[in-house]
């Protein structure tokens, strides 16, 4: 089940890139945030009443939903795709790809989880490895006020996803659900943009074209109802600091994609990276050793 759910999760997520692109045109991107997750969350309650899972929250629970969906279906996807205006995409994946790292130090804080030594080696193996497959893009990247400004942007997006991923564990231990708590997450994250986009004046359009409305279709339902859930679903199995290694994986899928759809050309030092971020990949998943006792067995001891 983990390994089906991570590899859905790289795959969905791998290949969002080719509908967020279709998104840009004449609707706002806060709107077109706005119209995904609203729809998502209207689905995600549909198939809960549906068939009867929708669970109960208190005003605990709900309160802890109204930060999950601020962090991860807001802020979140504010910062990145602002940051994208002057930060190349490979750096932006760099940057993204720490949050195996951050989520590693999060649990630590706020869960006392230990931190595992072959997670840390190995969310650092990636971000070698991302470096290495992004290294013509990074090496001609100019260091301007800019740049460190997306740079600022994509570090708090990264806080904010490794924040929503704390928040979702935080749930689960409580007994509630990935799908729950994204239904009310989401329905609170494009509460709150949609205020935002009132307040700044940022207008309602809508492309009734088959570009706009079959990417946001697939931003909707593959990128948010099932990917969310699987993700979260993932980091509830398997831990934050785990299930967040996907960030690293998900540039290896839409690099495929763009080697297919737009001819990319693998080069020398992106098969390198490759190969680092497989190791990587290892790595965070390899199971510690237990330690066998030397010592005899005492008769009459347990």
């Amino acid at each position: 089940m983990n390994l089906s759910l991570y590899l859905l999760t790289v795959l969905i997520w791998g290949t969002t890139w080719i509908a967020l692109k279709l998104q840009l045109g004449v609707v706002a991107i806060p709107v077109s945030i706005v119209y995904r997750f609203a729809l998502a969350g209207l689905i995600l309650f549909g198939i809960l009443l549906l068939t009867r899972r929708l669970q109960p929250m208190n005003r605990r629970g709900h309160l802890v939903c109204l930060a999950q969906g601020f962090c991860l279906f807001c802020v979140n996807f504010m910062c990145f795709l602002t940051a994208s205006q002057w930060v190349a995409s490979g750096l932006i994946a760099v940057v993204f790809s720490t949050a195996t790292l951050w989520n590693a130090l999060n649990a630590r804080i706020f869960f006392g989880q230990k931190i595992a030594a072959n997670v840390l080696a190995g969310g650092a193996m990636g971000l070698v490895g991302l470096g290495l497959l992004f290294w013509p893009e990074l090496s001609h990247h100019s260091a301007s006020r800019e740049t460190l400004y997306g740079l600022g942007l994509a570090l708090l997006g990264t806080l904010c996803f490794s924040a929503g991923n704390m928040l979702s564990s935080m749930q689960q231990k409580a007994g509630l659900k990935p799908m729950t708590t994204n239904a009310w997450g989401m329905a609170y994250g494009a509460s709150m943009l949609a205020l935002y986009c009132l307040f700044s004046g940022i207008p309602f359009a809508m492309e009734w074209n088959t570009r706009y409305i079959g990417s946001l279709l697939y931003l909707v339902i593959p990128g948010s109802v099932i990917g969310f859930t699987a993700y979260l679903t993932l980091v509830g199995r398997m831990g934050p600091e785990r299930a967040a290694y996907c960030t690293v994986l998900f540039p290896l899928v839409a690099l495929n994609v763009s080697a297919y759809a737009e001819g990319y050309v693998w080069t020398a030092p992106a098969l390198l990276g490759l190969v680092a971020v497989m190791a990587g990949n290892v790595l965070v998943f390899r199971k510690p050793k237990a330690l066998a006792s030397n010592r005899p067995l005492v008769p009459g001891r347990t």
